[in-house]
Protein backbone atom coordinates (compact mmCIF):
# COMPACT_ATOMS: atom_id res chain seq x y z
CA UNK A 1 0.00 0.00 0.00
CA UNK A 2 1.46 3.38 -1.11
CA UNK A 3 1.40 6.36 1.32
CA UNK A 4 -1.05 8.50 -0.79
CA UNK A 5 -3.68 5.14 -0.85
CA UNK A 6 -2.71 5.23 2.77
CA UNK A 7 -3.67 8.86 3.29
CA UNK A 8 -6.86 8.46 1.18
CA UNK A 9 -7.69 5.60 3.42
CA UNK A 10 -7.20 8.04 6.97
CA UNK A 11 -9.43 10.72 5.46
CA UNK A 12 -12.56 8.28 5.02
CA UNK A 13 -11.68 6.68 8.27
CA UNK A 14 -12.02 10.07 10.36
CA UNK A 15 -16.17 10.52 9.50
CA UNK A 16 -16.06 6.56 10.70
CA UNK A 17 -17.21 5.41 14.27
CA UNK A 18 -16.00 2.49 15.92
CA UNK A 19 -17.81 -0.99 14.99
CA UNK A 20 -16.07 -3.20 17.53
CA UNK A 21 -14.68 -2.61 21.26
CA UNK A 22 -11.95 -4.51 22.45
CA UNK A 23 -12.19 -4.60 26.63
CA UNK A 24 -10.44 -6.75 29.22
CA UNK A 25 -10.82 -9.99 27.43
CA UNK A 26 -8.65 -9.04 25.03
CA UNK A 27 -8.53 -10.65 21.34
CA UNK A 28 -10.92 -13.60 21.44
CA UNK A 29 -11.87 -16.10 18.42
CA UNK A 30 -15.17 -14.52 18.03
CA UNK A 31 -13.79 -11.09 18.01
CA UNK A 32 -11.21 -12.52 15.58
CA UNK A 33 -14.34 -13.60 13.20
CA UNK A 34 -16.77 -10.80 13.81
CA UNK A 35 -13.69 -8.33 12.07
CA UNK A 36 -13.33 -10.79 9.47
CA UNK A 37 -17.14 -10.94 8.55
CA UNK A 38 -17.16 -7.10 9.00
CA UNK A 39 -14.23 -6.43 6.98
CA UNK A 40 -15.56 -8.45 3.89
CA UNK A 41 -18.80 -6.60 4.52
CA UNK A 42 -17.09 -3.08 4.83
CA UNK A 43 -13.72 -3.53 3.49
CA UNK A 44 -12.31 -0.45 5.83
CA UNK A 45 -13.11 -0.90 9.77
CA UNK A 46 -12.14 0.93 13.57
CA UNK A 47 -11.63 -0.70 16.37
CA UNK A 48 -11.69 0.72 19.73
CA UNK A 49 -9.51 -0.88 22.56
CA UNK A 50 -11.24 0.26 25.66
CA UNK A 51 -8.98 1.39 28.91
CA UNK A 52 -9.73 -2.12 31.08
CA UNK A 53 -7.88 -3.75 27.59
CA UNK A 54 -4.51 -5.66 29.00
CA UNK A 55 -2.80 -5.34 25.95
CA UNK A 56 -1.44 -2.15 24.19
CA UNK A 57 -3.20 -1.17 20.73
CA UNK A 58 -0.43 -1.86 18.65
CA UNK A 59 -0.10 -5.37 19.30
CA UNK A 60 -3.41 -5.75 19.09
CA UNK A 61 -3.69 -4.33 15.42
CA UNK A 62 -0.66 -6.60 14.49
CA UNK A 63 -2.19 -9.78 15.91
CA UNK A 64 -5.71 -9.10 14.38
CA UNK A 65 -3.82 -7.31 11.43
CA UNK A 66 -2.06 -10.92 10.77
CA UNK A 67 -4.99 -13.22 11.61
CA UNK A 68 -7.60 -11.88 9.04
CA UNK A 69 -5.21 -10.69 6.30
CA UNK A 70 -6.04 -7.11 6.52
CA UNK A 71 -3.44 -3.87 6.23
CA UNK A 72 -3.20 -1.89 9.46
CA UNK A 73 -4.28 1.78 7.89
CA UNK A 74 -3.66 3.49 11.40
CA UNK A 75 -3.72 3.28 15.13
CA UNK A 76 -3.94 6.64 16.72
CA UNK A 77 -3.93 5.96 20.69
CA UNK A 78 -6.44 3.53 21.36
CA UNK A 79 -8.09 3.26 18.19
CA UNK A 80 -7.54 1.46 15.38
CA UNK A 81 -8.00 1.20 11.54
CA UNK A 82 -8.21 -1.92 9.16
CA UNK A 83 -8.59 -2.51 5.31
CA UNK A 84 -9.37 -5.46 3.49
CA UNK A 85 -10.27 -4.93 0.01
CA UNK A 86 -12.90 -7.12 -1.31
CA UNK A 87 -11.81 -10.13 -3.09
CA UNK A 88 -13.90 -9.85 -6.10
CA UNK A 89 -12.95 -6.18 -7.47
CA UNK A 90 -16.53 -5.40 -8.68
CA UNK A 91 -17.50 -5.71 -5.26
CA UNK A 92 -15.24 -3.21 -3.93
CA UNK A 93 -16.90 -0.65 -2.33
CA UNK A 94 -13.62 1.87 -1.76
CA UNK A 95 -11.46 2.98 -4.75
CA UNK A 96 -8.07 3.72 -3.67
CA UNK A 97 -6.18 6.24 -6.05
CA UNK A 98 -3.11 5.11 -7.70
Amino acid sequence: MTSKQRSYLKGVAMTTEPIFQIGKSGLTPEITEAVREALEARELIKISVLKNCLDDGQSIAQVLAERVQAEVVQIIGKKIVLYKPAKEEKKRKIKLPD
